[in-house]
């Protein structure tokens, strides 16, 4: 399935060479049928003579609906180019064919219509006159096929050269990041919202979770239709209409977009390339009222031009754009700019990145990814094909780093290591893109929250307090003498267990338990504190901390004055 979009001057043809390729009239309103002039975007479809489809995005020719126009072709394959013989090149012909360019279109033919009524020579004229305006744009050396579409003359050649098009004309990419941008909102009867639009980048399936941007709006696809057939999916390259659950039709309107939640980053700012038409007459700056035609809606802009002042006619930049409304976008989307002071189309270009880190006076903005990453040192990866729409492996945890920035973090990480001592540093005293580094570094070690090198014996295994204290378990002497940060470390370590400012060995708790396992056998309902002191053999001013430790453990358990036996007590007098 392909997406075409007409294109050329008002009254040349357009919607009536829709009509007898389709077999459907794209103008719906009765304005538009009375007066023979399309106001608003038309939409048809067929079966080419191959077998494949094609849908139409028919659009007004007239200068007054050039913003309908340009909702209508942003998320097109190819164009059919309509001039007529009659009248040959006319303003709205060269306009549209800057916008469609300006958009990046690069497929096309063209239809030379109302051949029916001019001579020989004319006919002759005219597509001689059409060759000379083609040239040096997409569409030189396009197929120009000559239709009198009242008479169905040329209809079967032109339907023969839009399956040649189609034929080289590559298929829209599934992405896995579907994206719609709505160019119609309405109620439909007993369905309730429905919104049209071409789907890009990815499928969407009914009862899928979508949002509405801008605002975030979560819906869900009730239904999905593609040319009138009803579908349980639709993938990308295709017009598609979308019944909504969720949100009301008037809460929907042209230029919204229909996206997967978290799959895209919505910006209010981007930097972007400029191609200014070589027809202005006028520099392009900061000053004006701009708006940015972006997907199928209108925006207000404000512009700043990178690196210079100003862009003259025929003259390509970079600008930064300001958007009044934040919108799904990612590098490679086009757009088209317009001046409304003057109503005139400025230029437009492609999207370089959506989220510029960079004040405007340093910003040089390109598709980079390793760009992206350089500016910001340490991206996501699922933040950075946000930004760019492109997958990059993580290199460090989550991140992908650039490698100037990894260099600088390992190099800090290994200094703090160096300078930690032989007590190694403290891991948790890093944040989490230095925990990252530290992990992929080979020549340390990390044991017990700490991280050292492999040859630094670490002092606190052999420490001469701990044999102090496993010397007297129940009369230990106090930490005098003892550093203060290795003590601290100790009992971090469980090396020392610490109770009201008393500090024990863990042996002292194992022994304790072991000597009251027969106190408690013979007596079951509970023992005092002088009886555990006694078959302790210690005082009150250390039994009482210690009891703390053994209560803490479930080791014991305090019943009035009496302690009885817990659940942890090793042995038969284990308590349920």
């Amino acid at each position: 399935m392909h997406v075409v979009a007409t294109a050329g001057h008002v009254d040349h043809g357009k919607s009536t060479l829709v009509h007898a390729l389709t077999g459907i009239d794209p103008d719906r309103f009765g304005e538009e049928k009375a007066r023979g002039l399309t106001i608003d975007l038309g939409f048809a479809w067929t079966t080419l003579p191959s077998g494949r489809g094609l849908a139409f995005v028919d659009v007004p020719g007239h200068i007054r609906f050039i913003k309908n126009m340009l909702a209508g072709v942003g998320a097109v394959d190819a164009c059919l180019f309509v001039v007529a013989a009659t009248e040959g090149w006319k303003p709205q012909s060269e306009e549209h064919l800057r916008i469609l360019e300006l958009l990046g279109v690069s497929h096309g033919l063209v239809a030379l219509t109302k051949v029916a009524v001019v001579d020989d020579d004319h006919r002759e004229l005219a597509g001689m006159d059409v060759a000379d305006h083609l040239a040096g744009t997409f569409l030189e050396g396009a197929e120009v096929v000559e239709v009198d579409a009242p008479s169905g003359a040329g209809i079967e050649e032109l339907q023969a050269a839009l399956d040649r098009l189609l034929a080289t004309t590559p298929p829209a990419a599934d992405l896995g990041r579907p994206r719609l941008w709505v160019d119609r909102s309405f109620a439909a009867k007993g369905s309730g919202t429905v919104v049209t639009g071409t789907l890009t980048g990815g499928r969407i399936a009914v009862d899928d979770e979508l949002v509405v941007v801008p605002g975030e709006r979560s819906v869900r696809v009730r239904a999905l239709q593609s040319h009138q057939e009803s579908l349980p999916a639709v993938g990308p390259g295709r017009r598609v209409a979308v019944n909504l659950v969720g949100v009301g039709h008037d809460e929907v309107q042209r230029g919204d977009a229909l996206v997967r939640s978290a799959q895209w980053h919505l910006t209010r700012r981007l930097d972007a390339s400029l191609a200014v038409l070589d027809s202005l007459d006028h520099e392009v700056s900061r000053r004006g009222a701009y708006v940015a035609y972006l997907g199928s809606g209108e925006r207000p802009a404000r512009l700043r031009v990178l690196g210079t002042s100003a862009l003259g006619p025929g003259e390509s930049g970079l600008v930064r754009l300001h958007l009044a409304d934040p919108l799904p976008l990612v590098p490679g989307d086009r757009y088209v700019l317009r001046e409304t002071g003057r109503a005139e189309t400025v230029g437009g270009g492609e999207v370089l990145d959506v989220d510029p880190v960079l004040p405007a006076a340093r910003a040089r903005p390109d598709r980079s990814v390793a760009r992206v990453v350089a500016e910001r040192g340490w991206v996501e990866a699922d933040l950075l094909q946000r930004l760019t729409g492109e997958t990059q492996a993580p290199q460090v945890g989550p991140w992908v780093v650039d490698p100037s920035a990894l260099a600088q973090t390992r190099q800090a990480v290994e200094e703090a290591v160096d300078g930690a001592g032989p007590l190694g540093l403290d891991v948790a005293g890093l944040d989490p893109r230095q925990r990252a580094v530290l992990a992929t570094l080979d020549d340390v070690v990390i044991e017990a929250g700490r991280a050292r090198r492999p040859d630094v014996v670490d002092p606190l295994l052999d420490h001469p307090y701990l044999a102090t204290l496993e010397a007297a378990p129940f009369t230990p002497p106090p930490p005098d003498g003892v550093d203060r940060g290795e003590l601290r470390e100790l009992v971090r370590r469980g090396l020392v267990l610490e109770s009201d400012g008393t500090w024990f060995s863990p042996g002292a708790v194992e022994r304790a338990a072991a000597i009251l396992v027969p106190l408690f056998d013979a007596h079951p309902r509970g023992v005092t504190v002088a009886q555990i002191r006694d078959a302790l053999g210690t005082s009150r001013k250390f039994l009482l901390p210690l009891l703390g430790l053994l209560d803490g453990r479930g080791i014991t358990r305090r019943r009035g004055d009496l302690r009885i036996a817990g659940p942890r007590l090793p042995g038969p007098s284990r308590q349920p």
